[in-house]
């Protein structure tokens, strides 16, 4: 094969991603992390999924909040990064960020409907545990600053002592203010929820210029021109900390998806060994699939023969890491515990699936 062809394939996958998620998907993405950053008070992440929650707490408020969106392991990196920034603990996060791409309800129905509804139990229980076992093996090996946990605790007490001082009506004036704060956030998720959906392009967009005209109603109603302005800023903050490494890293994914040949799958994968798992997951790792988009890509590869268990492992492995996201996640939370991270997703993904095709095949 030419470099060229390379090369175009590179290109092929950067302009398909381009032109399919950045404004119905990425875009609310960031800006919703730059609303966290901005309008969200440090006191409310911390106070359910900071370093010092319990984790009977966290864990599971992470989880219920990732199961309620349908984004892919790229659309959910600024909205990590944005509740990283604002003081939630690295497990809850970690938590977060598996569990959005992972299970999210339109996944599981769709993987239920395509594949059987069997995979899709086992998708999203197992998706569940991954994410927790992963969030507390990270957070447990790999301590947060105390002086980070120090800022934090400073903080909650200084806003403490602010709402202690105040009176009754500026009481009532900052519960009004968090109503609007949280209705704003509301029409943020329903516009990344809607731009993210399946339905067709005409609907899609007269419901996307709804809710875009009612985001601009609530900041001209119920924000101030420095909260805006912060917003902005914050959102400009996460998109050029983040996108360039999408595109990088969805480039290379084009060009790995030339280079590797058709009939490697058929070859490797059509057994339930250690090795055809390891490979389902490692292809699920580094190539780059959209949400959902995974699961015809599974049907097809189940149609050409693949086993039911390197099937599952590369479905539990695909939505949550790419290439893509290894290299932003890298950025945000350092070299060691994202190379722990994969490994422990990998490691994760190949045993579920030599257990679940043993299973598949004795019963």
């Amino acid at each position: 094969m030419e470099f060229s062809d390379v090369l175009l394939a590179g290109l092929g996958a950067l302009g398909e991603y381009l032109s399919a998620h950045v404004l119905s998907c990425l875009v609310p993405a960031f800006f919703i992390a730059g609303a966290m950053s901005a309008l969200l008070p440090k006191e409310k992440i911390t106070k359910y999924l900071g370093k010092n929650v319990p984790k009977y707490k966290a864990y599971p408020l992470s989880v219920v909040a990732g199961l309620l969106l349908a984004v892919c392991s790229c659309t959910i990196l600024p909205l990590f990064a944005g509740i990283k920034k604002k003081g939630a603990g690295i497990g809850p996060a970690i938590a977060f960020l598996y569990t959005a791409p992972a299970t999210n309800i339109l996944a599981i129905v769709y993987t239920g409907g395509v594949l059987g509804w069997d995979l899709a139990a086992a998708r999203i229980i197992l998706s569940i545990t991954f994410a927790i076992s992963i969030g507390i093996i990270i957070s447990t090996f790999f301590k947060e600053k105390d002086d980070e946990e120090k800022n934090s605790v400073s903080d909650l007490a200084k806003e403490e002592k602010k709402s202690d001082g105040i009176n009754k009506a500026s009481s009532k004036k900052n519960i009004l203010k968090e109503h609007y704060v949280l209705l704003f956030f509301a029409t943020l998720f329903a516009t990344l929820i809607f731009g993210a959906s399946k339905i067709g392009d005409e609907i899609k967009i007269i419901g996307l210029a709804i809710l875009i005209t009612l985001l601009l109603v609530e900041l001209r109603l119920y924000f101030k021109k420095d909260e805006i302005k912060s917003w902005l800023s914050e959102t400009w903050f996460f998109f050029k900390k983040i996108f360039p490494l999408l595109l990088i890293g969805i480039f290379v994914a084009g060009m790995l998806t030339a280079l590797i040949p058709e009939n490697l799958l058929a070859d490797y994968v059509g057994t339930n060994t250690v090795i055809a798992n390891l490979i389902a997951v490692l292809f699920g790792v580094f190539m780059y699939f959209p949400t959902l988009v995974e699961v015809p890509v599974a049907k097809t590869f189940l149609t050409l023969g693949m086993a039911k268990g390197p099937l599952l492992a590369y479905l539990l492995a695909d939505p949550v890491i790419s290439l893509p996201s290894i290299l932003v996640v890298r950025k945000i939370m350092g070299t060691k515990r994202t190379f722990v991270y994969a490994l422990l997703i990998t490691i994760f993904c190949t045993i579920s699936g030599l257990i679940y095709g043993f299973f598949v095949g004795v019963f």
